[in-house]
């Protein structure tokens, strides 16, 4: 393949990259929208074990022996232990956070995950954080306060239900690093396991209905589909965003992740009728920008090794 075919390949694969990445980001905000829509009828507990189930019900079919011989090969199995618990947990805080709060609020706030990975991993990985880029943390830091208008009133548990998630998300993230090698069907499968144990438990029909936890209400055949619908989309989100990240780097594909704000803030609006508050625009152009910047440092970084 002569130099300018390469060239057109790797132009190629990167736009393809991206637009998968970009169908990816609004299958989560279709599939986020819709589960946020059920919480006003059912159990969070429940929506979450009706989408694990169809997660793990379709990956059955597309987990290979050949998967799990190379993921035994990488070894790190309480690695992707904690890895599993960790984003059980954070997906039960979104969740149940977005009962109460905006969807573009909680949007917002899972926006900083990438900013406090790069904090983590200077703290946990010894990667080389420079000045300029801790800076950049502290104002992602600073735009979740401007977000969240931490007052009596403002500050509820739901906002810090969320900011514990998106932290714990970000943790989840430093630990996805080391396991590159694993397979992405089974990098889903396995921290989908503990998400259907926990739930399981708590969508027991004999528990009380609660929006945080338990009990299970039968659903009509609409609601049953768009119970399974959720699944589906969260399955075709994870596949579409590891994807991209296969076909361009990760420095290229991170920018448009922010996009779902954007549509977060209009399936908001269009179905909640949730207009954001100056504050929430104000906080999430600082997270955004603090984001972008750091991206922006890494490949300046990278082009200088």
């Amino acid at each position: 393949m002569s130099g300018s075919a390469a060239a057109r390949a790797d132009a190629s694969r990167l736009l393809v990259g991206i637009g998968v990445t970009m169908l990816g980001v609004f299958v989560f905000a279709c599939s986020n929208a819709l589960a946020k829509w059920l919480t006003g009828g059912y159990p969070v507990g429940q929506i979450l074990f009706v989408r694990c189930v169809v997660v793990l019900t379709i990956l059955a079919f597309l987990i290979s022996r050949e998967d799990i011989r190379a993921m035994r090969a990488a070894g790190r199995p309480w690695l992707h232990v904690w890895r599993a618990i960790l984003s059980a947990v954070e997906v039960v805080c979104f969740y149940w956070a977005i009962v109460e709060l905006p969807l573009a609020g909680g949007t917002t706030i899972y926006l900083a995950g990438p900013i406090y990975v790069t904090a983590m991993s200077a703290i946990f990985l010894r990667e080389d954080v420079g000045w300029r880029r801790w800076l950049a943390v502290l104002a992602g830091f600073g735009g979740v306060v401007v977000a969240l208008q931490p007052s009596g009133m403002s500050f509820t548990i739901h906002a810090a239900v969320s900011v514990a998630g998106s932290v714990m998300y970000a943790i989840s993230l430093v630990m996805t690093r080391p396991l590159r090698g694993t397979p992405t069907t089974l990098l889903v499968g396995v921290q989908v396991v503990p998400l259907l144990l926990i739930t399981g438990l708590s969508a027991w029909p004999l528990n009380p209905p609660t929006s945080l936890v338990g009990g299970w209400i039968m659903p009509g055949p609409a609601d049953a589909a768009i119970l399974a619908l959720v699944g589906v989309l969260s399955l075709v989100g994870y596949w579409c965003i590891n994807r991209g990240l296969q076909l361009a780097p990760a420095s290229v594909i991170t920018p448009f992740n922010y996009v779902s704000i954007v549509w977060a803030t209009i399936l908001g609006y269009l179905v909640f009728a949730e207009i954001p508050t100056p504050a929430m625009v104000t906080g999430a152009a600082i997270i955004v920008a603090a984001g972008l910047y750091i991206v922006l440092r890494e490949r300046v970084r990278g082009v200088g090794r």
